[in-house]
């Protein structure tokens, strides 16, 4: 199995979650002022830098770590013990920057010669492309573009028309000076990660950062730097579900730890108990709380497992592989939410003031869940439809 301890000069995979450890006091101190502003505290993004957050997805040859997605996992827990909308807004730029890593050198060279490099991006074919001289030109908008208001680049994608052949959906790499942002990012939850629109206004893009979207979804290489790399034999979506899913326990662990911080000195108010503790109420809920996150760490670990050892082997992916990994993603966000909401409710009134994290942790794990390719019901459903014999109903497997 790739690993970052087997990379020569690179920190292992505790040195990398003991630094993101270390980083929880910066990012909670700051958490309540990046809800507020809609984005990331700029110290918050350069504690990540510093530790090298943003690398860790980034090709060796240009000073990247290459981890793989159980340090990745690892990592992001522990940022999302601290907040969520942070450890969400990293794990997000790991997925396009590894996405990078897959186009033509001549790309990559331009991408990576930022050093900390941010790329954001979607997967949504919300524009539309056509043929132009040595490239494409792009007009339209995506969406919740996660970590665009810090970004270099973003990954943009675009259905391609014209020329004499048949519709195709296309990827592109766009430096985010080439794009007009709205700032429209008011929600509910996940509010700091500053995931606001971008628009394209007959963009030409040349034709060495175009990819076709089926090419990316199959992990098919264009590069000759990373061509055979472990790192970059696997399909997209089992790679962009091993890269999510730690952001998502690490809300339930922070949930957790927010409720266990607090319950030395909460009673049960209009009861006789003093001490909240001494409930048997209590300790079901905190049982239940608990077990179900080490239920979503199973499921997390599980996947970037898989993800992790069939990359290193380069054997090739199933149909039920890839529908489980969708499915385990699915099971993570489904168990870390039923945990904290076990929390939220055993938290009392006073938990709905903003200065306690935990209503923070229940709105993020929220939002996190209702994502389109996150959803439980979605996923399982698509995972029953596989073992039921039928075909599946997406292209994003």
């Amino acid at each position: 199995m790739l690993t970052a301890e087997t990379t020569t000069g690179t920190p292992t995979r505790e040195q990398l979650v003991s630094k993101a450890s270390a980083l929880a006091t910066t990012v909670r101190e700051h958490a309540d002022w990046s809800e507020e502003n809609r984005r990331i505290h700029d110290d918050t993004v350069q504690a990540l830098a510093d530790a090298g957050v943003f690398r860790m997805r980034a090709p060796a040859q240009y000073g990247g770590l290459q981890s793989d997605t159980r340090t990745l996992c690892d990592v992001a827990t522990e940022l999302g013990r601290a907040d969520g909308s942070t450890a969400w807004t990293a794990a997000v730029y790991w997925i396009p920057t590894w996405m990078a890593g897959l186009f033509p050198d001549p790309a990559q060279a331009e991408v990576f010669a930022t050093p900390d490099v941010r790329v954001c991006g979607t997967l949504s074919p919300t524009a539309t492309a056509a043929p132009a001289d040595g490239g494409i030109v792009v007009d339209g908008r995506w969406n919740f573009i996660t970590g665009a208001l810090h970004a270099h680049w973003q990954i943009v994608v675009a259905v391609l028309a014209g020329g004499g052949g048949d519709p195709m959906p296309v990827m592109a790499l766009v430096p985010m000076a080439d794009l007009t942002v709205v700032d429209d990012w008011h929600t509910a939850g996940l509010k700091g990660t500053g995931s606001v629109s971008t628009i394209a206004e007959h963009l030409y893009i040349p034709q060495h950062r175009v990819l076709p979207l089926g090419a990316v979804l199959t992990g098919q290489s264009a590069s000759e730097a990373n061509a055979g790399q472990a790192l970059y034999r696997a399909p997209l979506l089992p790679v962009a579900a091993a890269s999510s899913v730690g952001p998502v326990l690490g809300m339930a662990k922070g949930a957790l730890d927010a409720f266990l911080a607090r319950l030395p000195e909460r009673k049960i108010t209009y009861t006789a108990y003093e001490r909240q503790s001494e409930a048997p109420l209590t300790h079901h809920q905190v049982a239940a709380a608990a077990l179900r996150v080490d239920q979503a760490e199973f499921h997390a670990h599980r996947l970037t497992t898989q993800v992790d050892t069939k990359a290193a082997e380069g054997t090739e992916w199933t149909l039920p592989e890839r529908v489980r990994a969708r499915a385990d993603m699915g099971e993570v966000c489904r168990l870390a939410k039923e945990a904290v909401d076990l929390l939220n409710t055993a938290s009392g009134a006073s938990s709905i003031r903003l200065d306690v994290p935990i209503q923070r942790f229940q709105r993020d794990v929220q939002a996190v869940t209702l994502h389109a390719l996150m959803h439980p019901d979605t996923n399982a459903e698509l995972y029953g439809r596989v073992l039921c014999g039928l075909e599946p109903n997406t292209l994003y497997l």
